[in-house]
């Protein structure tokens, strides 16, 4: 420790106290961050949750001087808003709490990414213009977050705005990315009316009047593309059902009978209310019900279907044998007796008076929760890394499914935590998808801000798309919400029970469902420019030095 102490700065009183004032600044800025996402009903507060941030940065010259204090605010934001991750009730898994804690340390590391790229701007550029690429920057992370083996984009800064209706409406051109654009476009120009208060007044007046004339042109058009709203005529009534197992017991064998018994009776109540569509949660039954020997069970839900002719969408384990004669893909993994396999975490789709059953395999999977990150590169660590409950190691499915019963209608499903990748949902959309249905399971984190936040997220594909979004949760929160991202109805936390309702079916194509990674490349573009401006002049000054 005397090493470590005789090379560190030794600071004044003054500076001691100048330092502890802008860690109090950025720790204002992670809970103003935190404390604007679901369920929290306070998102006004992420349109100035930058502003003691991009106070305390600007005074700060070296890259790590930067990144320590930018780290403190994405430590603080994270902790708020992702607590729930590890589960921690008393059934969790214990790897899941280990990961949920690691979680809290590596995701704030990952948000230097765009720090450091201000950094290079500021040392390229200056202070004001670096400001004002800042959100390009964010931007620009925020998406490559969403597409690397780490991918957790779950705090995306449009996620925020959510219960803002008005203000999420130009999603169906910007989506989320735009909207996080839009956010901190907000508090950079919030921030330098600040700064030029008092001291110039004209540039005072013109970034007062930008953040002002910003977030009243997005309220205008939100309020104007809800009043002027026309329903498309076209409807399905869904009914979905809400089983609320406990989700670290129902693995365990045994009462599948039971289990299956308890779907069908809620599906009948549904059916008996004119639902066409039933949809069941992620994973509705612990077993890989396709397999051959679950044939039984099967013929139940066919009969089900066949008696009240309706259409049943759910969640379900899937697997695949090959054998000798069949072309194994590269993927394929083994059992201890030789045979090749591929398992998936999947959407089946039955239909009446018809016995072949559709599938959709899940392609974004959770990181460590359903697939080890690099497995390709490190393949050790499949042996390494494994839940308890034994869902670490699925597949990556290969192919965006519609599901287009006898021209009736066509539905998208997706699985859990897919509903929260903007771009991903926009390809079912962009295919011809009318309805988006998620199938998920969030009763892992109990009753904590989890649950609220995915279903939320799920508001803005909504209205990115402009299509219904439906969702069927085993233990909450179900719901139908409409394209303007208004939640119609919904079940409550943690209770047994089936909700039936009409969502709307629409056929017509959004801006961002065409488009959505315009923005996303835009910023990655910039950003891009400045790294390379900010090399050539660090070799241009090496040269000059030399």
């Amino acid at each position: 420790m005397k090493i470590f102490k005789k090379y560190r700065a030794v600071l004044t009183p003054r500076q001691k106290s100048a330092l502890k004032k802008e860690r109090l600044m950025v720790i204002l800025s992670g809970l103003l961050l935190g404390l604007s996402f679901p369920p929290f009903p306070v998102p006004v507060f992420i349109f100035f949750a930058f502003i003691p941030y991009f106070k305390v940065i600007e005074n700060r010259n070296s890259l790590g001087e930067i990144n320590r204090i930018s780290y403190l605010m994405n430590f603080v934001f994270s902790l708020v808003t992702l607590y729930w991750v590890g589960s921690w009730t008393k059934e969790a898994d214990p790897f899941l709490m280990i990961s949920g804690a690691l979680l809290l340390f590596v995701n704030p590391a990952l948000y230097l990414i765009p720090s450091t790229l201000y950094y290079f701007s500021k040392k390229t550029f200056g202070k004001k213009i670096s400001l004002l690429l800042f959100p390009f920057f964010w931007l620009a992370f925020e998406f490559l977050y969403s597409v690397t083996d780490l991918r957790f984009p779950w705090l995306a800064l449009g996620n925020g705005v959510v219960k803002f209706n008005y203000f999420i409406q130009i999603a169906d051109i910007v989506g989320a990315y735009g909207l996080t654009l839009i956010i901190l476009f907000i508090n950079v120009f919030i921030y330098l009316s600040i700064k030029e208060r008092g001291r110039n007044k004209k540039l005072f007046v013109y970034y007062s009047t930008a953040a002002s004339l910003v977030f009243i042109a997005v309220i205008v058009y939100g309020s104007l593309k809800v009043s002027s709203y026309e329903k498309s005529g076209k409807k399905i009534k869904v009914g979905l059902i809400q089983p609320d197992f406990n989700p670290w017991k129902k693995w365990e064998a045994g009462n599948l009978d039971e289990q299956l018994e308890i779907y069908l009776k809620l599906s009948e109540k549904a059916a008996r209310e004119n639902a066409k569509l039933i949809v069941w949660p992620e994973s509705a039954l612990p077993v890989y019900l396709l397999s051959g020997n679950y044939e039984n069970e099967v013929r139940k839900i066919h009969e089900f279907c066949d008696r009240n002719n309706v259409y049943l969408m759910t969640g379900m384990p899937d697997i695949n044998f090959f054998y000798e004669d069949d072309t194994v893909p590269e993927d394929a993994k083994q059992t201890a007796g030789g045979i090749k396999y591929t398992s998936y975490n999947s959407i089946l789709f039955f239909s009446p008076f018809k016995r072949d059953v559709e599938k959709y395999a899940k392609i974004m999977l959770v990181p460590f929760g359903e697939r080890v990150p690099f497995l390709e590169e490190l393949p050790l660590l499949d042996k390494l890394i494994t839940w308890q409950v034994g869902i670490s190691s699925w597949n990556v499915g290969k192919e965006i499914k519609i599901f287009e019963p006898n021209k009736y209608f066509k539905v998208a499903g997706v699985i859990c935590i897919e509903s929260i990748y903007p771009y991903f949902v926009s390809k079912f959309v962009d295919k011809g998808a009318e309805l988006i249905v998620v199938v998920t399971n969030d009763s892992w984190y109990g009753y904590s801000s989890g649950p609220f936040q995915h279903k939320e997220f799920a508001q803005l594909r909504a209205v990115e798309n402009r299509r219904a979004v439906v969702r069927a949760a085993n233990g909450g929160i179900s719901c139908i919400i409409d394209p303007l991202g208004r939640t119609i109805s919904q079940t409550g936390l943690f209770e047994r029970t089936y909700l039936a309702g009409n969502a709307e079916l629409r056929n017509d194509k959004t801006f961002f469902t065409s488009y959505p990674l315009l923005f996303p490349s835009i910023s990655l573009m910039i950003s891009g420019i400045v790294i390379v401006m900010f090399l050539i002049k660090r070799v241009i000054k090496n040269e000059k030095s030399n």
